[in-house]
């Protein structure tokens, strides 16, 4: 009998110590009951012990030796697929097993009592109610085992899933930051060529202090509201060194809400798409607002398409879509009416994610 807890965790999917104590002794009570059909009140007090613990040895047997085959059985074959294979040599263990132990109690009881014999034919009922009693101890356990066995499959499934969208995630976060550094060095190389040389000093700079938050933030799928908005602030910064006052940001967050969780760089990618597709000027003044409705983080801005446009990767908004997707059930809204676009973040909490 395997006595260590964590074994007998492994190969029967629980601890039986109690189940097994305290099944025997039933198991005992049961056959003295079962086997004494004229009642056990004309037993003297000595008979009665004598049966009990007879009972109870003829039980401990059954149930320990065919506890020990199911476990070798469940070494041998260990998964659901050989559940088949598993029952039904436990089955035929079993009815040998019982047979066996009741031929072999018997011939040890005749040893010590005159007038005991065994007899195969005159047994037969008891063995029947023994092996079906055993059977149903048998069912327990197995029914317990496959129980586990699906739980972990379940649990196995679901762990490869997490780690398929953990990987899509990881891909989606490491497209953005080559796409921001992309578009950051464009800026650069405008602010070079229109700006003093202190400018490009300044830009870099603040530049610096956007990368710390880019490989601060690297590793999580999502980070709060107020971390994005820190991050976003300084990016609009440095854009502000470039454009002045021919960009106008409305900011309209509550500050209440700066707890709930965004995925890190997708308001800043929106803005940036807003910057890089629309004209910024003195006669054009790109107005942005950013507000919260409904739980999302809306970002707004009238449509001033360029005459020429920036290269472009094209993945600015199917990449947040995508992240989004892959973390929550709540979806990125986009409308365009011709005449202002705009793009709806969902504001996140724990309880709002993918299991």
């Amino acid at each position: 009998m395997i006595t260590n807890k964590e074994k007998r965790i492994k190969y029967l999917g629980f601890d039986d110590k109690w189940f097994t104590i305290i099944g025997i002794l039933l198991l005992g009570l049961s056959a003295v009951f079962v086997f004494n059909v004229e009642g056990i009140t004309h037993l003297t007090t000595i008979e009665l012990t004598f049966t009990f613990v007879g009972s109870l040895f003829f039980s401990a047997c059954d149930w320990l030796i065919n506890r020990l085959i199911l476990i070798r059985l469940r070494i041998v074959y260990p998964s659901l697929k050989d559940s088949t294979k598993r029952i039904t040599f436990l089955l035929i263990c079993t009815l040998i097993t019982v047979t066996l132990v009741d031929f072999i109690g018997i011939s040890l009881i005749s040893l010590l009592v005159e007038n005991v014999s065994y007899n195969f034919l005159e047994r037969i009922r008891s063995l029947v109610v023994v092996v079906f009693l055993t059977t149903m101890t048998m069912a327990i356990y197995e029914a317990i085992y496959f129980f586990v066995l699906l739980k972990n499959s379940i649990r196995e499934e679901e762990q490869a899933k997490q780690a398929i969208i953990q990987a899509e995630l990881d891909t989606l976060r490491n497209q953005v930051q080559p796409h921001f550094f992309f578009n950051t060095l464009n800026t650069l190389r405008d602010i070079i060529d229109h700006s003093p040389k202190e400018e490009a000093k300044k830009f870099v700079d603040k530049l610096s202090d956007i990368y710390r938050f880019l490989l601060e933030s690297g590793n999580t799928n999502l980070i709060s509201l107020k971390s994005e908005l820190k991050f976003v602030k300084a990016y609009i910064h440095v854009q502000s060194e470039r454009f002045g006052e021919n960009l106008k940001l409305n900011w309209n967050i509550p500050v209440a809400l700066e707890d709930k969780l965004i995925a890190p760089m997708s308001l800043q990618l929106l803005l940036e798409n807003a910057i890089k597709h629309n004209v910024v000027s003195k006669a054009k003044t790109l107005v942005i607002n950013i507000d919260v409705a409904d739980d999302f983080v809306v970002v707004t801005n009238k449509i001033q398409k360029k005459s020429t446009q920036l290269p472009s990767t094209k993945m600015g908004l199917k990449n947040i879509e995508k992240r989004y997707a892959l973390i929550s059930d709540r979806a990125v809204e986009i409308a365009n009416d011709g005449n202002e676009f705009s793009v709806a973040l969902p504001l996140l909490r724990e309880d709002m994610l993918k299991k």
